[in-house]
């Protein structure tokens, strides 16, 4: 295969799971910059742990933003204990040209009342588009593990939005 044709490869798949990875880090990041800054790191040293042969796998780059974003979220911690900063209000998860503003921040409130393990995992199902067996090997737990997770979650969410969903 030549250099244009993986690129191209390259630029859709970039394309195609960048807006997941975003959604992703969103949750876990305190700016949309952090976010941005967050997706960019974890494709690049989940391309160099890959190795080549093309774009790295999904649930490496999953696992590689949480456990950034966790070690983001520790020194920033650190650094706001030091300087007794203020909070920041987080960016919203989804993308501000969403026409349904009302749903998008009742979806958006109902997520962030779920617990954390069960919003991990529907998030990487829902909008990353991973099987279970992919979002366990993100979240380094067994994949009947992340479909329980997944049940359980989508309960909760069902009691928060008190069946706005059908």
């Amino acid at each position: 295969m030549d250099d244009t044709a993986n690129e191209a490869e390259w630029l859709r798949w970039v394309g195609d799971h960048t807006p997941k990875f975003l959604l992703f880090a969103r949750q876990k990041t305190r700016s949309e910059a952090d976010a941005q800054d967050l997706v960019q790191e974890s494709i690049l040293e989940s391309l160099r742990r890959h190795g080549g042969g093309g774009p790295p796998p999904l649930p490496l780059v999953f696992a590689t933003i949480r456990r950034r974003a966790i070690d983001l979220a520790r020194r920033e911690d650190r650094r706001e204990g030091r300087e007794q900063a203020a909070s920041v209000e987080a960016e919203p998860w989804f993308d501000t040209s969403v026409e349904d503003r009302e749903l998008r921040q009742l979806v958006q409130g109902a997520m962030n009342q779920v617990q954390e393990m069960y919003r991990e995992v529907i998030t990487l199902k829902v909008w990353g588009g991973l099987t279970f067996a992919e979002i366990g090997e993100a979240l380094g737990i067994p994949a009947p593990t992340a479909a329980s997770r997944y049940r359980y979650g989508l309960q909760e969410l069902r009691k928060l939005t008190k069946g706005v969903f059908a």
